[in-house]
């Protein structure tokens, strides 16, 4: 029987073990198929605090998950492929058939960004491909850019990228956008950003060991074209890693996990959301680190059977 099970190994999953783990807690943490979450396809981090000249997402992770193994936090590799969430003590079956039970659960399995797969798009992968505007964007001072994508999020991405970059072009593959009409008008009244409408993204090209560019097909003309850029940027939505859980708690129709406002809670006793698998709005390294805190903090008060009294209601 473990106290607390914590899913995914994110920035919101590891402070989350950091937390519980000075607490004497003793969490279990169950690293999935990525071990350090996104921030592992992140070659350089400048917005977490506390590091001046940056640092590699790869080693902001491993320092991480250090931090909790020194307060001793347990890690076991798996993926999970079942979990009962119907009482407690929950029940979580790993990929071998291993069975846990706890008394608590994190969830902070994050959410995927959605990939156009195509040809050398996941090998440049913090190369010049970016799934992440406000992570990357300050690296493309003066380049020109390539945003993919057509929704609320494209257009965001792309005026926030004006910046930076010397020119943006949104390339979608329809010649109508889906983005809400005040967000597409914010977008083409914008003199940095060009469009490439129509046009289906067919190939990452690089040159040497850097992006150059993005091969595309013309759908009224069938006409294939390269399109110069340092750098691409995908933004076609996020998927939460929500999946696995089957429906067992409350979602939102995409599926990140509802929370009660201003805590982690889901709508069951004893489990906790953190991280991106809860927030379709921020998702940043930070953001879900403090969400992090926050389910460590949550857990703990309920394996205690704390509760929380306001004494002010009570002052004349």
């Amino acid at each position: 029987m473990e106290k607390v099970v914590i899913l995914g190994t994110g920035p919101a999953g590891l402070t989350a073990a950091i937390y519980l783990a000075r607490a004497n807690m003793k969490p279990l943490v169950i690293e999935g198929a990525e071990p350090g979450g996104q921030l592992i396809l992140t070659t350089e981090v400048e917005n977490y605090p506390g590091y001046t000249d940056g640092i590699l997402g790869p080693e902001l992770m491993d320092n991480m998950r250090k931090q909790a193994e020194r307060f001793g936090a347990q890690f076991r590799r798996g993926w999970v492929t079942g979990i009962d969430l119907r009482k407690r003590p929950f029940k979580i079956t790993l990929q071998k058939g291993d069975e846990l039970t706890t008394e608590a659960v994190i969830i902070s399995t994050g959410a995927s960004a959605k990939m156009l797969d195509i040809p050398g798009e996941s090998e440049n992968l913090g190369k010049g491909v970016s799934t992440c505007a406000t992570c990357d964007g300050f690296f493309f001072r003066n380049k020109k850019i390539i945003v993919v994508g057509g929704g609320d999020s494209a257009m965001e991405e792309a005026s926030f990228l004006t910046r930076f970059a010397s020119e943006v072009v949104v390339v979608h593959r329809r010649n109508g956008l889906r983005a809400s009409k005040i967000m597409q008008e914010r977008a083409r009244q914008n003199p940095k950003i060009t469009w490439a409408l129509d046009r289906i993204p067919l190939r990452v090209v690089t040159k040497g060991d850097k992006v150059s560019g993005l091969k595309v097909r013309n759908n009224k003309t069938s006409e294939e074209e390269v399109i110069q850029a340092d750098g691409i940027f995908i933004a076609i939505g996020h998927l939460p890693n929500s999946s696995f859980l089957n429906g067992q708690i409350e979602t939102d129709a995409i599926g990140y996990i509802k929370v009660n406002p201003g805590t982690t809670e889901t709508n069951i006793p004893g489990v906790l959301a953190c991280g991106d698998v809860q927030d379709s709005k921020y998702r940043q390294a930070v953001t879900a680190a403090g969400t992090g805190c926050m389910a460590a903090l949550d857990a703990e008060r309920f394996l205690e059977g704390q509760e929380i009294v306001d004494w002010s209601q009570s002052l004349p």
